[in-house]
């Protein structure tokens, strides 16, 4: 099946992420946010992202213009009419996502096809509430986007072998590649990346170190390039409990409990750099750790 629209539906980090290396590769797309402020958003951060790029040398100013001409607002999931297919890139919210799903199918023509970003989810069991769940798939994007080569491609048990391989050509035009994974809970990325991260909660919360030394230590004793705390509040907390709650209700294992301190930040709406409080405090010139 031929991709020429796209329909991004979510415009925050991951959905303007998406719609920058879409539109870069030459993609028309349309996209969508619950609040129209956040579209407004969007465009400015993807033009400052692309200007780092042409900064860098690594697009020129007219791949730059020909990329924001290929991004068009979309008020209403109405306008998802002729797409070829819809990346949905919601909150890790599963009854939020199958909303989504539910209003979006009538709306699509009976050939696009849909693909979930979801980083932990069952593809199988959010396809279910569509229409078409042999055209659905996982495309789950590492973030930031524009920066990270990976992509978890994931089959749902209806998936069809055109969907798989559409979207595996789609990846391969971005410029990325692309990782199959089966069909289990945070797939594999994340399902090695956060139960690391919140083992490191864990040594926190028992006072094995600070956040300043657990951060340290990872990061000149394992080679890590950011400290697995501060990994954390670059995700976003409320991020890292949702994959973590996933894996511990999906596989039912003791060992994916989520660390009670995380669930204590994510309570108190200290969820990262994005409210400027997690695991360090973001507020002043430069990061300091709360704890």
């Amino acid at each position: 099946m031929n991709i020429e629209r796209i329909g991004v539906i979510g415009a925050g980090q991951m959905g303007n992420g998406i719609a920058h290396v879409c539109a870069l590769a030459g993609y028309t797309v349309l996209l969508n946010d619950v609040k129209a402020e956040r579209i407004e958003a969007a465009f400015d951060i993807i033009a400052g992202n692309l200007s780092r790029q042409v900064a860098r040398g690594k697009i020129t100013d007219a791949d730059k213009d020909r990329a924001m001409n290929n991004i068009q607002p979309a008020k209403s999931l109405d306008a998802f009419r002729d797409v070829d297919l819809a990346i949905e890139a919601a909150t890790e919210d599963e009854k939020l996502k199958k909303q989504i799903f539910v209003d979006l199918c009538p709306r699509l023509s009976k050939q696009a096809m849909i693909a979930s970003n979801t980083s932990s989810i069952s593809i199988t069991r959010l396809a279910s509430v569509t229409d078409r769940p042999e055209r659905f798939i996982g495309l789950h994007f590492m973030n930031p986007v524009p920066l990270m080569q990976l992509v978890e491609l994931i089959r749902g048990i209806a998936t069809e072998e055109e969907t798989f391989l559409s979207v595996q050509a789609l990846v391969k035009k971005l410029g990325k590649t692309s990782a199959n994974s089966e069909d289990f809970p945070a797939f594999i990325v994340n399902r090695i990346l956060l139960p690391m991260i919140n083992e490191a909660v864990y040594t926190l919360y028992e006072g094995v170190g600070t956040v300043e030394a657990i951060d340290t230590a990872m990061r000149l004793g394992a080679n890590h390039p950011m400290g697995p705390l501060q990994l954390a509040d670059f995700i976003g907390l409320d991020t890292c409990l949702s994959v973590m709650q996933v894996l511990y209700e999906g596989l039912a294992d003791s060992k994916y409990r989520p660390c009670p301190l995380l669930v204590k930040y994510v309570e108190a709406g200290w969820l990262g750099q994005k409210t400027k409080r997690g695991f360090y405090d973001y507020r002043g010139e430069k990061p300091v750790p709360t704890r």
